[in-house]
């Protein structure tokens, strides 16, 4: 059975091609058409998928999105209403693009599959965010059972939930709603410290080993209750994404000795502060998550997915402290991923499909479920276009690159399968020498 999972519209859209449970191909818009966080609707990635599948006209079987955009879109109107008059401006910023697009999947995936000659199927799923999340999690995972953890900004209504999975079935037991949610809290300091949402978290968990921990009393003082479960509840006096433009208001700026840092400006002692100390509360939360996992399910493996498991410190932390005798994380942990949720979601859980785990291997393929290109195509590709170029031996590239690298040049790597999700893993890598201050 071909089952096509599919994320759009909100950052990092992917297409995932799922044949009996088999990962056949995964990649994001964004290394299609080359622009960071693509949140359109992932065309390219549609083609590509069913391209390395070989799915012919009638031989796609089921498509499988990962969220409900009825609910989503009923939680927007409804967070409004309970704030209004405040937050017009936002809400009619919104409005267009829901009724325009948003609002219209079954139509846009008809005519993405049109445009790539494919039969729509009868069977369209639409899973919710969290439960693709969790399947992105624990299906690829080598484990039989295990607690599972998915933890980011919001899906419909959920922004972190607890669950379990055995075998082929999985059970989402806890959920926290928006607008508590510790990945909006991170992505609130994001903003703060002068980075982009949705991309710039990477950078402030960054920054963090450059500061002290000096702002962690207010942070828990002011910002947030936390319970021992880890679930919380934050103080939406200090936020502004309910009613507002912005993630912070000027409660929060009060609270943290002035405005936020302007994109591109100096970086600060405040601005590593801030870094290191919402680092510090998002590792304790993370931490309480983890042992109420363990408690309620009782297992002694843990699966992590969503936008904060890309907190790669927090998740050392948890390896280390927590109480899980290992963790195996979803190398796209973010909503790029929820493409193979869904589509793993609809095999397993929905099908019935069966799921064969050995304990330590996973079915991620080294996450290499991209495009490759040969040596024939890139070298007819560069020489259409008049570039420069000559080939090396197999016992002369190592060497080549490393006398670049020795003098200060930077390499791009292409090799093999591309990586699907944020981490490059060698198959497509900027290189450059660490001991040089130029590379820096």
């Amino acid at each position: 059975m071909n089952i096509l999972g599919l994320s759009a519209f909100y950052h990092d859209s992917a297409a995932a091609l799922v044949r009996d449970g088999d990962i056949v191909a995964a990649a994001q818009e964004e290394r299609f058409s080359r622009k960071k966080h693509d949140s359109r609707f992932p065309v390219h990635a549609v083609k590509y998928c069913l391209a390395q599948a070989g799915i012919g006209p009638g031989d796609l079987d089921a498509v499988a999105f990962y969220d409900k955009p009825l609910v989503k879109f009923a939680r927007i109107v409804e967070t409004y209403f309970s704030v209004a008059p405040k937050g017009l401006r936002s809400f009619m910023m919104a409005m267009p693009l829901w009724l325009k697009e948003k609002l219209w999947i079954p139509y846009q995936i008809e005519a993405a599959l049109a445009g790539c000659g494919i039969r729509v199927p009868e069977k369209i799923y639409f899973t919710e965010h969290h439960e693709a999340h969790a399947a992105s999690a624990f299906y690829p995972s080598p484990f039989p059972r295990a607690a599972i953890l998915t933890v980011d900004g919001v899906g419909e209504w959920a922004t972190s939930s607890l669950g379990h999975g055995d075998g082929n079935r999985l059970e989402l037991l806890k959920e926290m709603h928006f607008p508590h949610s510790l990945g909006l809290l991170y992505s609130a300091f994001t903003y703060f410290t002068g980075f982009r949402v949705n991309s710039g978290e990477y950078k402030l968990m960054g920054l963090a080993p450059y500061g002290e921990p000096r702002y962690v009393d207010a942070i828990k003082d002011k910002l947030l209750q936390l319970h021992e479960d880890g679930s919380f509840r934050l103080n939406m006096e200090y936020f502004g994404y309910l009613d507002g433009l912005t993630m912070t208001n000027d409660k929060f700026a009060a609270l943290f000795g002035g405005p936020a840092r302007r994109a591109e400006s100096e970086i600060t002692a405040r601005e590593t502060d801030l870094a290191r100390s919402i680092q510090v509360v998002t590792e304790e939360v993370v931490l309480r998550m983890a042992r109420h996992a363990h408690a309620v399910t009782g297992e002694t493996n843990l699966c992590l997915a969503g936008g904060v498991a890309l907190n790669c410190v927090a998740n050392g932390r948890l390896l280390r402290d927590g109480p899980f005798k290992d963790i195996w994380i979803q190398p796209a942990a973010g909503d790029a991923g929820g493409a193979l949720g869904a589509a793993l979601f609809a095999w397993h859980s929905i099908e019935g499909g069966g799921r064969a785990a050995d304990g330590v291997h996973d079915s991620m393929k080294g996450a290499y479920l991209g495009p490759e290109f040969g040596d024939d195509e890139i070298g007819a590709w560069l020489q259409a276009r008049g570039y420069p170029a000559r080939k090396l031996g197999e016992a002369e590239w190592a060497p080549a690159i490393a006398e670049l690298m020795a003098t200060e040049n930077v390499i791009g790597l292409c090799e093999g399968r591309m990586e699907f999700g944020p981490r490059a893993l060698g198959s497509r890598s900027i290189v450059g020498d660490a001991r040089s201050a130029n590379m820096q």
